[in-house]
């Protein structure tokens, strides 16, 4: 009866062990069936040619214009009336604001009169001197400098030729056409002839100001187009031109670039803008960056073979890079060459001489 319980437990054992075999075989075959699926890879093509390659830099910069002023009154005299407010557009010779005129006007009448006394004195003196005034040609130079001194005629003269000055001045224009900013005074008071009236900045002559590497200048040159988008307005973007490469490298091995920019009236001066610079650089072998994908840390582009229907990898070097393209560097010899057929997208999980459909040709 021992005996027989023995016998027994060792055949359940047996069996149960048979039956755990089979379900963990089976587990593990469901698990390379999940990981290795026997499935044909959608992908998308296109055919590799040489083509035109426009190299992009990137860069941080500021706008500015080139043409701004700071207007100021040349008298303290009380502000009678201001035309204008801030961001409003003015053309040149447009009036901004005049001052009160009164002291100004008695001020020039009174220089006026003194330089009259002035030309009587200094006809006196030439008298005792043996001239008329209207001989003041013929009188030599030095007793002409000695009589203009004696009679104060240089002193009255000069009195006068500032008082008219500040009399016509006692009216702001415009300079050139443009926008009115930093406009903080306010009618009655009076004005400050050491700071700023306004500023009129004319937009059309905006500049982006903006840094690039020592290395990169080989890439730049007067002329290249580029690109402005401002931070705060990612939305807008302006086309420009380089207009100037400063000859200078500064200690951090950066060099100033400005480029004119075509405003279309939502920049201001002083915006923080990104800028990328573009230049041709004739015709390149050019695949797009989803084409390029890393196995074992090395870069690498699967085509297609003669029957289109596998993908097998080759490895390839990028060389320069813009927003959504590389060039490849020695391709011919790396095994791409113009006519290939390489897959742009549904590469990620690609193993090489994997089956594959093609879905869409570019």
């Amino acid at each position: 009866m021992k005996y027989y319980r023995l016998f027994t437990l060792l055949v359940l054992a047996g069996t149960l062990a048979c039956s755990g075999e089979k379900k963990e075989k089976q587990v593990e075959e469901e698990g390379i069936e999940t990981v290795l699926p026997d499935e044909t890879n959608e992908v998308t093509v296109m055919t590799l040619k040489s083509t035109d390659f426009n190299h992009e830099l990137i860069s941080n910069g500021k706008l500015s214009a080139r043409h701004f002023v700071d207007l100021k009154f040349e008298s303290a005299e009380p502000i009678a009336k201001i035309y204008v407010k801030n961001g409003d557009r003015v053309t040149k010779g447009q009036k901004l604001a005049e001052l009160s005129t009164f002291r100004l006007v008695n001020k020039t009448a009174q220089a006026k009169d003194a330089l009259e006394r002035a030309k009587l004195e200094l006809q006196d003196v030439l008298i005792g001197q043996g001239y008329k005034l209207e001989d003041s040609a013929k009188v030599p130079s030095a007793t002409m400098q000695l009589v203009r001194i004696k009679s104060g005629y240089d002193q009255a003269l000069i009195a006068y030729q500032l008082a008219e000055f500040e009399q016509k001045n006692a009216t702001l224009t415009a300079p050139f056409d443009g926008i009115v900013a930093n406009l903080f005074s306010k009618e009655l008071n009076t004005a400050s002839i050491s700071e700023a009236f306004c500023s009129i900045i004319d937009t059309r002559t905006l500049e982006a100001s903006f840094t690039v590497l020592e290395s990169e200048l080989p890439l730049i040159q007067k002329g290249d187009r580029v690109q402005v988008s401002p931070f705060a307005l990612s939305n807008v973007v302006v086309e420009g031109r380089i207009s100037e490469v400063n000859p200078l490298v500064d200690e951090n091995g950066m060099v100033q670039v400005k480029a004119a920019v075509a405003d279309k009236g939502k920049l201001f001066e002083g915006m923080n803008v990104r800028v990328s610079i573009h230049r041709s650089l004739g015709n390149q072998l050019v695949i797009p960056k989803s084409a390029v994908v890393l196995r074992s840390g090395k870069q690498v582009v699967f085509k297609l073979d003669e029957t289109k229907t596998k993908a097998s990898w080759v490895y390839v070097h990028t060389n320069l890079e813009n927003a959504n393209s590389y060039t490849i560097a020695n391709s011919e010899g790396e095994g791409l060459k113009e006519g290939d057929i390489i897959i742009t997208s549904g590469n990620i999980n690609l193993a090489h001489e994997a089956p594959v459909k093609i879905v869409e040709s570019l």
